[in-house]
């Protein structure tokens, strides 16, 4: 009966450490389904933001629709307002705390205004889907260090010829930059092409053993932060869809500005000048989309299955910055 008895106790065991570890694979892959793109959403973003946003009725709408999007998810979205007259805006953002290291924040970030005349679905209807869909799939995932979505306002060339207002007056209160870690800016990921010389390149970049073919996406990177741009590389282990997603990483000096103004475009430029760690991540804008800032940037003339790869590739990375090693 001792000896019965002793088997009985071990196979208990046993199968509660099974039953454990089934259960701790359900619940982790429960966790991955819970960080998977809904494509369904991303259009249905894409639907209502892909209009016209430069006036201020338009500009208005948009942020109606960000903050009501935001609150269905759980956020309280802050809104900071900056500027006076042609380039006053608004910045909106929310915060979900990380659980291990809140004191450390990776930021999220894209511009909701467009230029005139342009329903900019790529510039940047897209990115603001993407960070949309951002904010939804981490609002109840929980991650070691605290997540930032910020929307700017004034990304555009305005009438006084400025760009980057919203990220500047983001950058320029300092408690903005208390315990940020990195950025990352969300510019454009809706276009592809894949004829041979679909794809072009800046001044000084057209003699690199970069791709001819619009498939990839772009993320450029402070050279001064290259272990920030190395987690946004792709290998060929990575699994992959039917059509993988590459990505082209590029370190830029912060002082390559006066030779190189077509890197330093975007809402990514006041992190850097700042100090802060940022990458870009783009479909690379004009040197692939030729709707770019015309009328002709509409949903019909995107590829939604590579804005969906995009963002899950955004996805994937931001999960593992969230996590400290």
């Amino acid at each position: 009966m001792g000896n019965q008895f002793k088997q009985r106790l071990w196979l208990g065991a046993i199968a509660l450490v099974v039953g454990v570890l089934v259960l701790y694979g359900v619940s982790s892959e429960a966790q991955l389904e819970q960080l998977t793109v809904d494509g369904v959403r991303l259009r249905s973003h894409l639907t209502q933001l892909a209009t016209e946003r430069y006036a201020d009725l338009s500009l208005a709408r948009t942020r109606a629709y960000l903050t009501q999007q935001l609150q269905d998810y759980g956020y309280e979205p802050s809104a900071q307002a900056f500027g006076t007259g042609d380039s006053a805006g608004t910045n909106l953002s929310v915060v979900r705390m990380g659980t291990r290291d809140p004191g450390h924040t990776i930021l999220v970030g894209a511009h909701y205004d467009s230029v005139v005349g342009s329903p900019g679905a790529d510039d940047n209807a897209s990115a603001v889907a993407a960070a949309l869909e951002i904010a939804r799939l981490f609002a109840h995932y929980p991650t070691d260090k605290t997540l930032e979505v910020v929307f700017f306002d004034q990304e555009e060339l305005q009438p006084e010829g400025a760009g980057l207002l919203g990220s500047n007056a983001f950058v320029g209160e300092a408690d903005n930059l208390d315990g940020l870690e990195s950025a990352v800016i969300l510019e454009m990921l809706g276009y592809a092409c894949y004829e041979p010389g679909c794809q072009s390149y800046p001044a000084g970049l057209e003699q690199q053993n970069f791709p001819s073919q619009g498939d990839f996406i772009g993320v450029i990177g402070d050279a001064e932060h290259p272990d920030l741009l190395a987690v946004f590389e792709t290998t060929e282990g990575e699994p992959a869809p039917d059509r993988p997603l590459r990505a082209v990483t590029l370190p830029v000096p912060v002082g390559a500005l006066p030779f190189m103004p077509d890197l330093f475009r975007s809402d990514h430029v006041p992190f850097w000048l700042k100090g802060v760690g940022a990458v870009m991540v783009t479909d690379t804008a004009n040197f692939r989309n030729p709707n770019y800032h015309r009328s002709s940037d509409t949903l019909e003339s995107l590829e939604l299955d590579f804005l969906n790869q995009t963002t899950q590739y955004v996805v994937d990375r931001l999960e593992r910055l969230l996590t400290v090693s």
